[in-house]
């Protein structure tokens, strides 16, 4: 596969960000209000804790093995509209349906009925957000080759991303507000239909708008469905040739710590919040759910974002990345002593510490890949966005099977009871103790990772100055 004679710019206008930041909102809004309608699969169906393990393991296997082969097709698509929107717009259509049906689960139905139906639909939405999310993700790295605008885009559509949390945690309050729904099921079918349209629309945004360039004339691999079929092996080529640029791996297992120790423990959030600061008195605990998520992504997006975005321009994207990673183990440790029955406002200290970890972690190094896809290029003579898109999402995907289910295995390992009035108290440590300990375990160990990562401003520059001089004497 020859260069992409892609007609690159510095400078990317704002429109273009903002489009690209609308697929964002889509890519998070998702898998954040996935994670509220979540709790009504254990409070109102009745799923035990091993049940959604595996609904979050299985579905997410399948979409970390899927993702290397959408990155192998969006990179060699020939087409008049480019390698992406069209796969983007496809994708687009089929998470909207398949995330509309899934929630249509009645309590009258057996908890195995319900199991399967949710299971078979997942893999669905999930083979919908393949199509969608790696020729999405591609985009966004091929947008500009310049060092900082690389993190402005990135940074900008963190920033309108980062509203998906602000606005899922609200679907609680909605959930449990008795004259809209009388229960959580009935919530979930109604507002999933809601959820669907709108997010389909958002996802659909950058198929439309983002420029791209013909690729009808290009020397890539053929897709037909042969050469798909035998395509494996330059995947698994296209993978190790990935893995051997060092800084890459170093980027995949830094986000594969952070992101999914995140994770396992995001939804306890809501439990300890109930049966901990509440002892499960529903009446009194309202709010305060939604406050965790939505007050922690206000602050990520209006502070920490800007911050992270002003650091690495100043002292650059390592550093950055290392100082914001410090503050967030601050946080979680705040955490842990800032949980406090009786006092439930005072959590809302810790969360703009807490807020660095996540909050940096896509804006800096979705910006640190388009770096390291420099070098693949100047070593391969290949732009594969596609591919190491993949790879990177594999990572994040690959975890969050994991993530999944250590979540159902930790609940079972505290002896939760699912759809109990109250949790006994050494139930509630261990889940504290997870809460917080799991994510700076993952912190500290992706900071060490990360301590010799060597891409820095003036690299970058000489490797795109090189790519510049071989493109130029074609």
């Amino acid at each position: 596969m020859e260069t992409a004679n892609l007609s690159k710019k510095k400078k990317v206008s704002f429109g273009q960000k903002v489009a690209f930041g609308l697929g964002m909102l889509a890519n998070q809004m998702f898998p954040a209000v996935l994670g509220i309608f979540t709790v009504v699969l254990v409070e109102n169906l009745g799923f035990p804790g091993w049940m959604l393990g595996v609904l979050y393991f299985l579905p997410r296997i399948f979409d970390a093995i899927t993702d290397p082969i959408m990155g192998f097709i969006s990179d060699n698509t020939k087409s008049k509209w480019g390698r992406r929107r069209q796969y983007v717009l496809i994708g687009a259509i089929i998470m909207g349906v398949s995330f509309a049906l899934m929630w249509q689960m009645y309590t009258s139905n057996s908890v195995n009925y319900n199991f399967t139906y949710f299971l078979l639909w997942s893999f669905v939405f999930y083979l919908g957000l393949t199509i969608f999310s790696v020729p999405y993700v591609a985009m966004g790295y091929e947008m500009s080759d310049d060092f900082h605008e690389r993190t402005n885009i990135m940074a900008t559509a963190q920033l309108i991303g980062q509203w998906a949390w602000v606005i899922a945690p609200w679907f609680w309050v909605l959930m449990a507000d008795t004259t809209l729904f009388e229960s959580g099921d009935v919530a979930t079918r109604s507002l999933a239909i809601y959820v669907a349209i709108a997010c389909a629309f958002l996802a659909a945004v950058p198929a439309i708008f983002i420029k791209s360039k013909s690729t009808l004339n290009e020397n890539y691999s053929s897709l037909t469905l042969d050469n798909i079929g035998g395509s494996f092996n330059e995947i698994i080529e296209g993978f190790k040739a990935a893995l051997k640029i060092e800084p890459f791996k170093k980027l995949c297992i830094a986000t594969f710590l952070i992101f999914n120790a995140f994770n396992t423990i995001a939804g306890f959030s809501y439990y300890i919040i109930k049966y901990y600061l509440f002892a499960g008195n529903e009446s009194n605990f309202g709010l305060w759910p939604t406050l965790f998520g939505s007050v922690g992504a206000i602050v990520t997006t209006f502070l920490v974002i800007p911050i992270v975005a002003k650091m690495s321009k100043k002292m650059g994207k390592k550093k950055a990345f290392l100082i914001s990673q410090g503050i967030s183990v601050v946080g979680y440790i705040l955490l842990w002593f800032l949980f406090i029955p009786g006092k439930p406002y005072m959590f809302l200290f810790a969360l703009p510490f807490f807020s660095f970890g996540i909050g940096s972690l896509f804006t800096l190094m979705m910006s640190m890949t388009s770096d390291v896809i420099d070098i693949d290029e100047l070593n391969t003579n290949k732009r594969r966005e596609g591919i190491f898109g993949a790879i990177y999402w594999w990572m994040v995907k690959f975890g969050l099977a994991i993530a999944g289910l250590l979540s159902g295995l930790i609940l079972t390992f505290v002896n939760f009871e699912s759809g109990a009035a109250i949790q006994t108290e050494e139930s509630m440590f261990g889940l504290r103790i997870f809460f917080s300990g799991l994510p700076i375990l993952g912190t500290l160990a992706a900071m060490y990772v990360m301590r010799n990562y060597d891409v820095t401003e003036e690299k970058t520059l000489l490797i795109r100055a090189e790519l510049d001089k071989r493109n130029n004497n074609k």
